[in-house]
């Protein structure tokens, strides 16, 4: 796949860097370098946003933020609607419109028919030191053909403008001058289990343990906390199960055939009382976090599916991979027990709504 001014492919062989692809972006063109089971994808990178914005888009945004109080909600409600029509509703530069139309069809070759993609905002200044912009911007899931896709890539731009993130920017001093955003678009997974896995234990920071949350279906409802997912805790070295704790796995996000869409259903009886991973899924789960751990040299924190369309030994993709700050950065006194944590992963940002825009 080929690499242009706006787009860069997770395998166009690319040096990633976190100006041009924000944190998700380099995250996954890394981890595809390095030979992990990512689904393949593209990343719309910040040169095509700040193309986007030059269309005059920047100095009515400074407008309307101009004298903003933080703390009139009200206000700040009204600018990020007023804003986030403003994104949306702007023409795409035909320069820009034409490589992401390239990109797509380019993706799209890959498979035997379309399949469904997801996009994915990735911010510059998400994975900043002193700054926690998890959950600030959006994601959206299962969308289908070109057009899509590109509303909801401009959807991911107008995200930056989310009451939340414009109230958090002005009350940490964050300047909106420079401010960057790119945008992954990347293959659906069809999640049959899906959650994250930690290569430490969040109580206390105990590195030779991995703790993994598990559900059925996508994994949005393990950390939206719309389910109560498996959580087990594995010894590092020997993978064997240390405990396990049984969720109320009630409800799945899983598509619909009839309306090609993600839908929530209920989860049969039999199903939310046994894991959702076999022992050797487990296992696998394991074994992938420990990978990207050595690969990073850093505990990690890993979004992973178990896809149900791939064969059994080819199923397990990795979505993300980030070093754990959140939890073994406390002292173990002020760390939450770990059943059902919610991880700092881009789960928590997907939308409730898969098309809609949300603040």
């Amino acid at each position: 796949m080929s690499n242009n001014e706006f787009i860069e492919f997770f395998d166009g062989g690319k040096e990633p860097t976190l100006d041009s692809l924000g944190g998700k972006g380099a995250s996954l063109v890394t981890m595809t370098a390095a030979g992990m089971p990512v689904p393949p994808g593209f990343v719309v990178n910040t040169e095509a946003f700040r193309t986007f914005m030059h269309s005059g888009l920047s100095e009515e945004i400074a407008e309307r933020l101009k004298g903003l109080d933080p703390e009139d909600v009200q206000a700040a409600d009204a600018a990020s609607a007023a804003i986030r029509e403003m994104i949306i509703s702007r023409p795409v530069p035909e320069e820009l419109g034409n490589a992401t139309r390239e990109a797509y069809a380019q993706l799209q070759s890959r498979f035997e028919s379309e399949v469904p993609l997801a996009v994915r905002s990735s911010a510059t200044a998400e994975d900043l030191p002193d700054a926690s912009f998890a959950g600030q911007q959006d994601t959206y899931l299962w969308l289908n053909g070109y057009r899509e896709v590109a509303d909801h890539i401009r959807a991911c731009f107008a995200s930056l403008y989310t009451t939340r993130a414009i109230i958090y920017r002005i009350k940490n001093q964050i300047p909106d001058e420079g401010l960057c955003m790119a945008v992954v678009v990347q293959k659906m997974v069809n999640a049959k289990s899906a959650g994250v896995a930690m290569t430490l234990d969040p109580t206390n920071g105990d590195r030779s343990k991995i703790t993994v949350d598990a559900s059925w279906g996508v994994g949005e409802m393990v950390v939206s906390g719309t389910v109560t997912p498996d959580n087990i805790q594995l010894d590092k070295v020997t993978l064997a199960v240390i405990h396990e704790h049984i969720g109320d796995k009630h409800a799945e996000m899983v598509p619909d055939a009839a309306t090609n869409t993600l839908v929530e259903r209920d989860v049969e009886e039999a199903r939310r009382t046994v894991r959702c991973l076999s022992d050797t899924e487990l296992a696998a789960v394991a074994q992938l976090a420990k990978r990207a751990e050595k690969h990073y040299k850093a505990p990690q924190d890993i979004e992973w599916a178990i896809d149900a369309d791939l064969p059994e030994g080819e199923n397990l993709l990795l979505l993300q991979a980030r070093p754990e700050t959140v939890h073994s950065a406390k002292t173990p006194e002020a760390k939450p027990k770990s059943t059902g944590y919610s991880s700092s992963l881009g789960f928590g940002s997907i939308t409730a709504s898969l098309t809609k825009i949300s603040g």
